[in-house]
């Protein structure tokens, strides 16, 4: 915590003084854009409604020289980041002496184009929802929901990037191949049970070499930020071919990320104690550390809103379908961080980790359909009289998330928008 929390600071950018934005002074999340015209990427920073950019602008953390590139930044030490956002924040207050300078490097966000928030090297997708893997057990293994190594493992597996896409993305109703239980060979079909996940990203920003393990002291270090995650999923092919290495066709279709990157820093005023439910097994020494214990974890709220094509021609907004918090995770990101290179594994600056699908204790918190329909077997029931088990054809998932709390300013996420096409014939 420093001064750049202060829940009583105010920017000159008026849009950054709304209660209801996500991109407070108190936030400052980067992303890259690029104008009208120009096919170069940008780093920037929101506030409020705008991006500031950073190529247009010199900063003393970054040498006085503009911000080359998102990989040139994620290449900076802690102390850098850090030494940046309180230049940032000092420039953006109100009252700041260098708010003429920088009025000419803002652009609304509406008038420019978002894009993924760096060059995504790698991207491993986790399963840190307790909640969701046990509610997803339960619909195939009623008797054992959690198998043995769910509390001692944080399970993952490699995804796909080359179909990761930005906020606004649409994509078609994958195909592959299904099979229903009284079928005796499967056939090639569109999904017939297309499902989102409520994830969070984690973008590293700091490699170790081959055969280092990052120990759970300097995890947090190689950690840029998070961002929202959609994890699409397609459930019948999933059923289908998961067993015996686990997911392919039924995710690597589309993924969709929110642009903006929320940093650790932004976050330290919602950190939270970290705490394994009574009767669980501590983490084995290598995923403890008493940092981690005392506020690895994080709270911020998730949601979920859908808006149908039916909603979209009565001129009706999304509806909400559920909201979980982070807290509710399993495993923190520092932990995800150390198991993935206990092994000697190589992390690098724009590898990409899902944190798997967030949802809460309770009935209504899942972050899947697949959890809120009970499998496809209790249709939820939409405020307009409709009906949904799996998304349909039109239908647009937006993801949200928010970080607030008594004495302190809301900060948020971005939105994480995607919308499923027909399947191509």
């Amino acid at each position: 915590m420093d001064k750049t929390h202060d829940p009583a600071l105010t920017s000159w950018v008026a849009s950054a003084n709304d209660p209801a934005t996500d991109f407070p002074i108190q936030n400052l999340p980067y992303g890259r854009f690029r104008l009208q015209g120009d096919g170069a990427w940008r780093v920037g920073v929101a506030i409020g409604d705008q991006v500031l950019d950073l190529s247009a602008a010199r900063f003393d953390a970054l040498g006085g020289q503009p911000c080359a590139s998102m990989e040139s930044l994620m290449a900076a030490t802690p102390a850098q980041r850090r030494a940046l956002r309180a230049e940032l924040s000092e420039a953006l207050r109100d009252g700041s002496k260098r708010a003429g300078e920088l009025r000419g490097a803002l652009h609304a966000q509406a008038a420019v184009e978002l894009g993924l928030p760096c060059r995504i090297g790698d991207y491993t997708d986790f399963y840190t929802g307790i909640h969701h893997a046990t509610t997803v057990g339960k619909l195939f293994r009623p008797d054992n929901p959690l198998l043995p190594n769910y509390k001692w493992v944080p399970i993952g597996y490699h995804g796909r990037v080359s179909s990761i896409g930005i906020s606004g993305q649409q994509f078609h109703r994958p195909r592959g191949q299904l099979k229903a239980p009284d079928q005796e060979t499967p056939s090639l079909q569109p999904s017939k049970r297309l499902d989102y996940e409520l994830e969070l990203g984690i973008f590293v920003c700091a490699s170790n070499a081959l055969g280092e393990p990052v120990a759970m002291e300097q995890a947090e270090d190689h950690i840029f930020g998070l961002t929202l995650l959609n994890d699409w999923s397609a459930r019948d092919v999933q059923a289908w071919e998961y067993q015996p290495l686990g997911p392919f066709l039924s995710k690597s279709f589309a993924t969709t990320l929110s642009p903006w990157v929320v940093t650790l820093d932004a976050l330290a005023p919602y950190r939270k104690p970290f705490r394994r439910p009574e009767g669980d097994p501590q983490p084995l020494p290598y995923l403890d550390s008493p940092f981690n214990r005392e506020c690895g974890a994080i709270d911020m709220v998730l949601e979920v809103w859908l808006q149908t094509p039916a909603m979209r021609q009565a001129g009706q907004g999304p509806q909400k379908l559920m909201s979980s918090n982070f807290t509710d995770a399993y495993w923190t990101v520092a932990q995800l961080v150390a198991h993935h290179t206990v092994n000697g594994c190589n992390l690098q600056p724009g590898d990409l980790l899902g944190s798997g699908t967030i949802s809460g204790p309770q009935a209504g918190q899942g972050g899947s359909l697949l959890e809120l329909s009970s499998g496809g077997k209790t249709p939820l029931v939409l405020a307009n009289g409709e009906r949904r088990t799996f998304l349909e054809d039109g239908d647009t998932v937006s993801l949200r998330a928010y970080c607030q709390g008594e004495g302190l300013r809301r900060i948020g996420l971005g939105e994480c928008v995607g919308t499923v096409l027909p399947a191509r014939t």
